[in-house]
């Protein structure tokens, strides 16, 4: 039996279909938007969005063990969003992308 919808054309059924990211493409976006599902992460990545920063600033900043930034910064750089040079003896952190700070401050202004 042919389904119909009950407010939906065929035009607008396919709009949204042609729109409709593909499979491969939802499985990313869903691992990039995990990065955003962590306090401590979202955190780090506000410090980060100011200004490069070592894991013994950051943990100080926060409040929050090193080992703990640490592990987080791993995951973050994992994903591609933070990434680092050595300075010396210390190893500084930044964003990959301005982006990665204007997907926040949207998010910020939608909550």
């Amino acid at each position: 039996m042919d389904e119909k919808f009950l407010l939906l054309s065929e035009r607008a059924k396919q709009e949204i279909l042609d729109y409709l990211p593909n499979n491969k493409a939802i499985e990313k976006l869903a691992i990039f938007f995990q990065n955003f599902s962590d306090g401590t992460r979202l955190k780090i990545i506000s410090c980060l969005a100011m200004c490069d920063l070592c894991v013994n600033d950051l943990s100080k900043i926060l409040n929050i063990n090193q080992t703990t930034i640490s592990h987080q910064l791993k995951f973050l750089k994992s994903q591609n969003l933070v990434t680092c040079k050595r300075d010396g003896k210390i190893i500084m952190y930044s964003l990959t992308s301005s982006k990665v700070n204007d997907l926040m401050l949207s998010a910020v202004n939608v909550v």
